[in-house]
């Protein structure tokens, strides 16, 4: 008889030992093609407000996004967390409309524009 849960594999880094990358496939339902809408809810994003087909929902660089097609048929791929399908972004919600930025593009944004100013100072 087949054991029910597969055993862990670890990998040694450094003095310590870490659950290695899964090579099986993932067993979870829906999240290769859900059915259903999708609703884009970021205030700042210019589809505020529209539904889309949901395409697919995965997850890249640690992150989980959502495929949605538009009315022409072309894939879009947006952050789980500026639709219906994920939670909220809190600093979205703590803003309240009052900024459409995170600190961190805020500061990215002031560098660009020293940069632009003056090209040959320091950034």
């Amino acid at each position: 008889m087949r054991d029910p849960e597969p055993s862990l594999q670890l990998t040694r880094v450094g003095r310590s030992l870490q659950p290695s990358p899964s090579t099986n496939p993932s067993t979870t339902p829906g999240t290769s093609n859900p059915p259903g809408r999708v609703r884009v809810t970021h205030p700042f994003h210019p589809l505020f407000g529209r539904e889309f087909d949901l395409v697919s929902q995965r997850h890249a660089w640690g992150h989980v996004r959502v495929g949605v097609s538009d009315d022409q048929g072309r894939l879009i791929s947006l952050p789980a967390g500026w639709t219906s399908v994920g939670a909220e972004d809190p600093f979205v919600v703590i803003a309240a409309g009052r900024s459409p930025l995170h600190i961190a593009t805020l500061r990215a944004l002031a560098t660009l524009v020293r940069r632009l100013r003056h090209p040959d100072g320091p950034a």
